[in-house]
């Protein structure tokens, strides 16, 4: 019989020799993890493997497992003072550093005259280090420094801002330090949000009739609420590392947190009690962080 069947049919029907060839082949590694591969290993060598180094030697002894070295940094005089000073900071700092960053970045939006020259002028404080800002403000603070000499100057008596008789005083120096320093950073994130919003939205609701302040806390506050995020976490997570400013200042009258990590590693030879502190930083951190992230959600873009 004839075969009267279309050839294209019968090369349909006919097995595919290179079938079984691809069926032998290792499965190809996808282009994706060959591009988070060394994101990974980074992670791994830099992040990972230095925290469980850290959480074992806080709490691995001569002896095997033990909390002595917890209970050693719990109680020496230094500890909670140490975590009681940057709480007041992000708490009295966070909000001023918000507000004069949002108005400087309102500045800037409003395009006056040498807005570049200002924009540069407000972020010089990036490119200066934390211990030579503080030894900056030191030259201020200091009993024979530029304030009081001011003083003297208008006839005032000098006062000692910086002496551990006078806490209150001395908190003010670190805090107007850190306020000089580190809002430029909030500065510069919130313009950066800032520019991603259209004019349009302010344009709309001015026709409808918003005024200035309705357009900012209802329309340009609302859209920078992930700039807001970003730098609030930062913020937070750099004041829990506050060190060279006060360092700078103070020395051992005003601790914090990351200055006790280094007192027991260096001064007293402690790396076990310095690895315990460098966790309750760390887990300072990362609990402040997950606690932003869930409070400042976007609740219009989850899925019902």
């Amino acid at each position: 019989m004839v075969d009267t069947a279309p050839a294209a049919q019968r090369r349909r029907n006919r097995p595919d020799a290179s079938a079984g060839v691809v069926a032998g082949r290792r499965p190809r590694v996808p282009p994706a993890i060959w591009l988070i591969a060394p994101s990974a290993v980074f992670l791994t060598v830099l992040f990972a493997w230095p925290l469980v180094s850290g959480i074992a030697a806080s709490v691995h002894g001569p002896n095997g497992f033990t909390l002595d070295y917890v209970r050693r940094m719990v109680a020496d005089p230094y500890f909670w003072p140490s975590v009681r000073n940057p709480l007041l900071l992000i708490v009295v700092l966070l909000p001023l550093q918000f507000a004069l960053a949002i108005a400087m970045a309102l500045l800037i939006r409003a395009k006056p005259r040498f807005a570049s020259v200002h924009f540069y002028i407000w972020a010089i404080p990036l490119a200066v280090s934390d211990l030579a800002a503080g030894l900056v403000w030191l030259a201020v603070f200091t009993d024979r420094g530029y304030l009081n000499s001011l003083l003297a100057h208008l006839g005032i008596e000098g006062f000692a801002w910086l002496s551990y008789q006078n806490p209150t005083t001395m908190f003010i120096a670190v805090l107007v330090a850190e306020l000089w320093r580190a809002t430029a950073l909030v500065f510069v994130i919130i313009v950066a949000g800032m520019q991603a919003i259209p004019r349009d939205y302010e344009e709309a609701a001015a026709i409808f009739g918003a005024g200035y302040w309705d357009r900012l806390r209802l329309v340009t506050l609302p859209l920078l609420k992930p700039s807001l995020q970003v730098a609030l976490i930062l913020r937070t997570i750099l004041a829990f590392q506050t060190f060279a400013v006060a360092q700078a200042l103070t020395g051992q009258n005003f601790p914090v947190m990351v200055g006790e990590t280094y007192r027991w590693y260096n001064d007293l030879r402690n790396p076990h009690v310095a690895s315990a502190l460098a966790i309750v930083i760390m887990a300072a951190s990362m609990i402040t962080a997950v606690i932003y992230l869930r409070v400042l959600r976007d609740q219009s873009r989850e899925v019902r």
